[in-house]
């Protein structure tokens, strides 16, 4: 009687020991967006030139990436003409969950 329950374990204990031989894949910190933000007296053509707003560097970052986006750190620096703001930020890493079992599987 206890032959078929053994059976039953072995592909579970497989399983498990497969899982445990991958590789492990570090996360690094190496994405980084930056925006222009004018400050001060500004003249007209690079005003123009260099419109950019500081929160794209979110929505660029939203369209890099295919999970949510973490934002790390944020720098502002001097720059001529203008403020120079630079995020840095990582992708969240991709998890399967219970709850989220139906979409792995599901089209």
């Amino acid at each position: 009687m206890r032959h078929p329950c053994t059976l039953g374990l072995l592909p579970v204990l497989l399983a498990n020991l497969a899982g445990g031989c991958t590789p492990y894949i570090p996360v690094e910190d190496a994405f980084t967006t930056s925006a222009l933000k004018p400050t001060g007296n500004i003249p007209p053509e690079f005003a123009e030139f260099n419109n950019y707003d500081p929160e794209v560097n979110a929505l660029l970052a939203d369209q890099v990436c295919a999970t949510p986006y973490i934002p790390l750190q944020e720098k502002s620096l001097r720059a001529a003409p203008g403020e120079l703001i630079a995020e840095t930020g990582r992708c969240r890493p991709y998890v399967v969950n219970i709850h989220n079992l139906e979409e792995v599987f599901l089209p």
